[in-house]
């Protein structure tokens, strides 16, 4: 069996550097594209390698810039947002999502002032720091009951450590709402918003590429949105990149 055993590792291994190999063949190929100027060939290179799973901040960041090139803001305002998803903090993804919203038309919701707030951590980050806490809450209890003398005082601590954690696990609920909000960036380059899911609908108002909007609710391939004040509509899912629970 020890034989057997060493094949599949062999072919595991093999498979791995195949698919190494071809993600840095396609990454040449998008790089290639986009330093030929062919930027929409460069983006959807990019975009076919996160589609296929190989999702990294770098390589969604490269795809917003080569969106941003070809003229498609919806596309690149949604690769940047993914981006720092994974990312929270990167300068340069920030300053380009920044650069690239300055040039929507209206109406466009971004997120909240509260749900940039908490996006400057990731989920993973929020996660980390809570578990950090309750782990030294309770190592201080259990260090307190082999340690007479200073029991009262690392009892102290660890309460003091249980309220961190407690307000830490409020933030990483907050921060996994926010994240998994449903939201949607238009990519088209005007998209009639109807007055209910079909065709024939009346229109209620149009949106222009890059417009960031709340998800309301969705119907087969539609999706009701709003432009953040009195007016919703309904928006063909097609006309949209959708972010938060619908990536």
């Amino acid at each position: 069996m020890a034989w057997l055993a060493g094949l599949i590792l062999l072919c595991l291994t093999g498979w791995a550097r195949a698919g190494e190999t071809a993600l840095a063949l396609d990454f040449e190929e998008a790089n290639k594209l986009y330093a030929q100027g062919n930027f929409a060939g460069a983006a959807a290179t990019y975009q076919r390698m996160t589609s296929a799973g190989r999702v990294t901040p770098a390589l969604l960041y490269n795809e917003g810039n080569a969106w941003f090139k070809a003229g498609e803001l919806g596309r690149a305002i949604a690769a940047y947002q993914r981006s720092l998803a994974l990312e929270p903090r990167d300068p340069d993804a920030l300053a380009n999502l920044q650069f690239a919203r300055a040039r929507v038309a209206p109406p466009t919701v971004p997120a909240g002032r509260l749900a940039r707030g908490f996006a400057r951590l990731s989920v993973n980050e929020w996660t980390a720091l809570f578990c950090t806490a309750g782990w030294l809450c309770f190592a201080l209890l259990a260090v307190g009951e082999f340690w007479a003398a200073g029991r009262s005082r690392l009892r102290h601590y660890a309460l003091w450590a249980g309220a961190v954690a407690a307000a830490l696990l409020l933030c990483l609920m907050l921060a996994v709402r926010f994240a998994g909000a449903s939201r949607a960036v238009v990519i088209a380059r005007e998209a009639v918003v109807r007055s209910s899911p079909f065709e024939e609908a009346a229109s209620a108002f149009t949106v222009s590429d890059g417009a960031e909007l709340p998800v309301l609710d969705t119907k087969d391939d539609w999706l009701q949105i709003s432009d953040g004040r009195t007016r919703t509509g309904w928006i063909k899912a097609e006309s949209v990149a959708r972010l938060g629970r619908a990536e």
